[in-house]
């Protein structure tokens, strides 16, 4: 899931996409609400580094081709910890019951650990050829706010009028382009590749359900996990491995026009949450399960007999099963058994 598009980009900046539609001709540095020696245009997030690299010994690119599967283990592994840990206090967070996990499945635990690892491999592979270091951060946020600057008044102005425009950049400008720059697009990035990935994901899932071919010599090997767990998440065929996660991922990034350190949180993030998706339990506070309705009791139902052409959503939210008619909740089921015996009788 380790794809990056970085060496398309020239600026590691979050406004690339913004000013490089603005033309130096249009920039009037004089006449911007916040001046070239203001202390807000040099103020930058906590967030931000300027270091050539985020940890000193290891390189943006080689941290975004080990950050998901570092995550992917570390996670896994507090899970399975939980699983072998015997405590009963757990169990009423259980969705299936230790006995279940080892009669249902037909994969064995060794078997599914060399398929992640394997798919694993190949992703950094591919990462290595693919993967550019852009440089991390940089200077160039002094050019890219006026600019930013420029642009949303023009904005401004076309939608607001000169006269609200005018006012609302005299009394709030230089604070509106800072947070616009440092947050609000950064922000709309992340959650927009997280569209992306839903999106490309519940339609390639979908149709390797509805496909028979499909299902049959590819998406039926991850399915072998009737009662899903957390080092599972990523049990699949490589091929589908690679088309579903690795190229779904790289779409996410380069529509949204991630960095390499943006990219490597995202996929961490992303890897994080299909972990969790799989993980067998269903926390009231798990933060990942309360993030929306895509838990792990959703992605659970999906790997039952009743659920299989349901909840195809992953991994983030359920829209597309919402709109698509393809959403089936627990309480549906229980709808579906009662009818079922009501017309038995």
């Amino acid at each position: 899931m380790l794809v990056d598009e970085s060496h398309l980009l020239t600026s590691p900046s979050p406004t690339q996409v913004l000013s490089s539609a603005v033309s130096p001709s249009i920039m009037h540095a004089q006449n911007l609400s916040i001046p070239l020696d203001s202390d807000l245009l040099h103020t930058t997030p906590f967030y931000y580094s300027p270091n050539q690299s985020l940890f000193a010994s290891v390189s943006d690119q080689t941290l975004a081709l080990a950050a998901p599967v570092v995550a992917y283990w570390i996670t896994s592994l507090i899970f399975h910890t939980l699983d072998v840990s015997g405590w009963k206090w757990l169990d009423r967070y259980r969705i299936h019951d230790s006995a279940e996990v080892n009669t249902r499945n037909l994969a064995t635990r060794p078997q599914v650990i060399r398929a992640v690892l394997f798919q694993q491999a190949i992703q950094t592979v591919l990462g290595i050829f693919w993967v550019s270091d852009d440089g991390g951060a940089s200077q160039s946020y002094t050019q890219d706010i006026p600019r930013l600057e420029t642009h949303m008044e023009d904005l401004a102005h076309s939608v607001l009028g000169k006269a609200w425009a005018e006012q609302l950049f005299q009394t709030a400008g230089p604070q509106v382009v800072y947070y616009t720059y440092w947050w609000a697009i950064p922000i709309s990035q992340f959650l927009f590749a997280m569209f992306v990935m839903d999106t490309w994901q519940y339609f390639l899932h979908r149709l390797m359900h509805v496909n028979k071919f499909l299902y049959k010599h590819f998406h039926s090997v991850h399915h072998r996990l009737y009662v899903p767990y957390a080092f599972g998440a990523l049990y699949n065929h490589p091929i589908e491995g690679f088309l579903l996660d690795s190229f779904g991922a790289a779409l996410s990034e380069l529509l949204s026009c991630l960095t390499t350190r943006q990219a490597a949180l995202f996929f961490m993030f992303s890897v994080c949450k299909t972990v969790d998706d799989h993980c067998g339990y269903n926390f009231p506070l798990d933060p990942l399960q309360m993030l929306s309705g895509n838990t792990a009791d959703y992605h659970d139902i999906h790997h039952q007999v009743v659920g299989i052409k349901s909840n195809f959503s992953q991994p983030f939210f359920i829209h597309w099963d919402v709109l698509l008619g393809t959403r089936l909740t627990r309480k549906d089921i229980e709808v579906r058994r009662q009818t079922a015996r009501k017309k038995a009788s």
